[in-house]
């Protein structure tokens, strides 16, 4: 018999729901076509590598330099840590060495082994709602507990509802900018106080909570936009982050975590992520697409076709008549369900299917009465979506 706890997990109607639909797409488009089936399931970016990246692939595919497909340090190779050292410096703005860098197998790795670094049984992780629906599986594979606080209606952060949850079991809180599934950037003068709350709360408990940067949208920004960098504002900061979605290679599964150099744990915490890297079975990120990464990550990207997307898709939705968030990056619109639902996102979700539009429920992010539309597809399912959409909203419960 299967553990129960993951017995329970798999018979919750909201369990895997992105995936179902995924998967749900694909039957559908063979019935009626993939032109009439509107599939906003999955973030899985449709952009193709950059041409650095394709280059790197071709030339790193080609190696046959003995030992090339060997073990190497379980933290990764070192020119690649050294890589990705710069990148982080350049982005947080201080100094960054490649000892406080750690390759993973992807954000999803990055965010476990960070997770396992620092829970002990019974800690708790805030997180804001809403947010990347796996954080649930993710704290509680290292027995910790999710502690959910509510954003401002902006979905900027709420300084007053994170105090509230702060207590001597906190952790970690876990921010995710731009955010998924909201598309919010938090703002520098957020993470400032941020960085105030959890220093005041530090004086009073005795323990210092940790800021997890989840940064794998940081590149992808409209309208000039810019990601505030936390190193300098905070000391206990880990950055996980990934190159899935920048660069769309996302099946390719390569992410590192980056401790802040000024934290006064930086080499324990570092050696921790390692230990944990290798005893989760991860053991190592992989060798071919490390050395691809290193030498493809600052490639030039074009992101100015999401952001067309999305302003076609905000156009519809206010044809349609829907209410929505603005993103100010990523890849996700995040959408009000109508009114004469009473805020049943799974309800409205499985209504749109029967205009073969396939939506995530905003519940399983921790967004109760909305619902996201991932438009990381391509221009012509949106724009064929048009009066699907309409039709559905004016249409109402059966």
């Amino acid at each position: 018999m299967i553990a129960k706890h993951v017995k329970e997990i798999l018979e919750s109607p909201s369990n895997g729901v992105i995936r179902k639909m995924f998967e749900e797409g694909a039957i559908l488009k063979q019935k009626y076509g993939a032109e009439n089936v509107y599939d906003f399931s999955i973030g899985n970016p449709d952009l193709d590598p950059p041409a650095k990246v394709q280059a790197a692939i071709e030339k790193y595919a080609k190696e046959t330099t003995k030992g090339a497909h060997g073990y190497m340090p379980n933290a990764g190779y070192p020119f690649v840590r050294e890589a990705m050292a710069k990148k982080t410096s350049l982005e947080q703005g201080v100094p960054v060495d490649f000892s406080n860098v750690v390759m993973c197998v992807g954000a999803g790795s990055a965010l476990n082994v960070a997770l396992k670094s620092l829970l002990n049984p019974g800690d708790e992780v805030i997180v804001p709602c809403p947010y990347f629906t796996e954080y649930d599986h993710y704290i509680h594979n290292h027995n910790g507990e999710i502690v959910r606080v509510k954003s401002k209606e902006d979905f900027s952060l709420d300084m007053n509802e994170i105090k509230a949850a702060l207590s001597e079991k906190t952790a970690a809180i876990i921010i995710n900018s731009p955010n998924n599934p909201s598309g919010r950037i938090y703002s520098e003068e957020d993470i400032s106080a941020l960085a105030a709350l959890l220093k005041e709360h530090a004086k009073t408990c005795g323990r210092n909570v940790y800021i997890i940067a989840d940064e794998p949208y940081r590149a992808i920004t409209y309208g000039g936009k810019k990601v505030a960098p936390i190193f300098p504002k905070y000391e206990y900061t880990i950055v996980c982050t990934s190159f899935a979605k920048n660069l769309s290679v996302p099946g390719e599964r390569i992410g590192y975590t980056c401790v802040n150099p000024a934290c006064p744990e930086a080499k324990e915490v570092v050696a921790a992520n390692i230990f944990c890297l290798r005893t989760m079975g991860f053991v190592n990120a992989p060798a071919f697409f490390q050395k691809v990464i290193a030498e493809s990550w600052d490639a030039e990207c074009d992101y100015s076709l999401y952001e067309k997307r999305r302003n076609e898709l905000i156009e519809i939705m206010d044809y349609a008549g829907y209410e929505y968030a603005v993103p100010e990056g990523a890849f996700y619109l995040f959408v009000k369900v109508p009114e004469g639902w009473d805020g049943d996102d799974m309800a409205f979700t499985n209504h749109l299917k029967k205009f073969n539009i396939l939506c995530a429920p905003g519940s399983g992010f921790g967004g109760k009465g909305w619902f996201r539309i991932a438009y990381c597809c391509s221009e012509q399912t949106i724009l064929n979506s048009r009066e699907a959409f309409k039709k559905a909203r004016v249409t109402g419960k059966n």
